[in-house]
């Protein structure tokens, strides 16, 4: 799987309140309103401007604070085309994979990758295509794959039962 999108890039400790800003995690509503509120309070130009596929950018620490999962759920239904920074909050990075968004980890990217530019995530071949070169990462053991490939951990353990004849 590739994902070819415009960056946005951010920098360190970007937290799961601006993601998903705090005063909506009890409030009732379907995937695609929370994507309408993907990173208002860090960016209203990408909660405008953003677009399906886009690719987000960071440096370290990317998804601290909170542990809500909405924070993940968000970008994913904003059309988030995957996420890559130089490292996660734990609990963020195992959100997106039971959610099904790709994230990457890659320290070097963010030095390399300018806000704006088309760039193009190889998960596959492990690798993301930028104007300043190629970038290397660490692809997922093929089960993690399976659950991004999938649309997260829920429709992949639903497609695994079905297909062992346990549904």
């Amino acid at each position: 799987m590739a994902i070819t999108g415009k960056v946005w890039k951010y920098g360190d400790d970007v937290n799961t309140d601006v993601i998903f800003p705090g005063r909506y995690t009890y409030a009732l509503m379907s995937d695609e309103e929370m994507g309408t509120h993907a990173l208002e309070d860090l960016d209203s130009n990408f909660n405008k401007n953003g677009q399906p596929g886009d690719i987000i950018v960071a440096g370290k620490n990317w998804g601290c604070g909170s542990s809500r999962e909405q924070a993940a759920k968000c970008l994913k239904a904003r059309g988030v085309g995957a996420v890559v920074a130089g490292s996660y909050a734990r609990i963020f990075y195992r959100n997106s994979i039971n959610e099904g968004l790709p994230i990457i980890t890659c320290p070097s990217a963010a030095k390399m990758i300018q806000s704006g530019e088309n760039i193009t995530v190889d998960f596959d071949k492990g690798i993301i295509t930028c104007a300043a070169g190629t970038i290397p990462f660490k692809p997922y053991p093929s089960f993690v794959s399976g659950i991004v490939n999938n649309g997260g951990l829920i429709p992949y353990t639903q497609r695994w039962l079905t297909e062992h004849g346990k549904l």
